[in-house]
């Protein structure tokens, strides 16, 4: 029996941010349109895939052309939005891109077109990066500030080049261990976001159609990536909390 999230009736239209599919991550589980139906069923009114970008864990051959690499690596979008479209779930674009030796950022609002015309962006730095994105109307959010883990050497902010901080990240529920109820990771995400005054984001980092329950919930459904964007900056929603979001 697939998992179910419990609805909260003055946000009943909940959105899973943060997404990997096995077409465009290297540790993808499993594919776009399975990940679409998993999310279907859990009571997801959509997702926004963000597969691992040129910096990261992506699954697509960094020699290959960026015409092809990009086309490539769009699949798992592609075929998670050929789903939801025929289920009834709505799936957006975005990427997560590693910088800094594993400092991960999520970008939402631009798509293949436009990373298509501008190959610059995968080498660019965390400043040049925010540059570029705002530039073209795209929003930069700090994806899971506080991890330690052996792909990170080191904790690295930037608050000059984020427009928001992903204060839950859902998997790392899995990844602590420790006694508390509320994991050193996420915690100090929330007073960051606190101290800067940003804007808070929540995504479960989700890899296989295994749901544990990340997003964010709103009062209205959203009409596209760039609606999420602006309830973002205009603080709407609330942050799932992770597994205990399912009933």
């Amino acid at each position: 029996m697939s998992k179910k999230l419990k609805i909260n009736k003055d946000y009943p239209y909940m959105y899973e941010t943060h997404l990997h599919t096995s077409e465009g991550s290297a540790c993808g589980r499993s594919t776009g349109a399975e990940m679409a139906r998993a999310c279907k069923a859990a009571g997801y009114t959509g997702i926004m895939v963000t597969d691992h970008f040129f910096g990261g864990n992506t699954a697509i051959d960094r020699k290959l052309p960026w015409s092809e690499w990009v086309e490539n690596y769009c699949k798992g979008y592609e075929n998670a939005k050929k789903v939801g479209d025929e289920i009834g779930l709505q799936v957006f674009f975005g990427w997560e891109q590693s910088l800094c030796g594993g400092i991960d950022f999520l970008i939402y609002g631009l798509d293949k077109e436009w990373l298509l015309k501008h190959p610059e962006v995968k080498d660019a730095t965390p400043e040049e990066q925010y540059k570029i994105v705002h530039e073209a109307g795209g929003l930069v959010i700090h994806a899971h500030p506080f991890r330690e883990a052996f792909y990170i050497p080191k904790i690295l902010l930037f608050p000059e080049s984020v427009d928001g901080v992903e204060i839950i990240n859902a998997s790392h529920e899995l990844r602590y261990q420790g006694p508390d109820k509320e994991n050193p990771y996420d915690a100090q995400a929330k007073e960051y976001a606190k101290k800067h005054n940003f804007p808070e984001t929540g995504g479960s980092d989700v890899h296989s159609v295994d749901l544990i329950g990340g997003g964010m919930a709103f009062s209205r459904k959203l009409q596209n990536v760039q609606d999420y964007m602006k309830a973002v900056m205009n603080r709407e929603g609330i942050v799932l909390p992770g597994l205990s979001a399912f009933e």
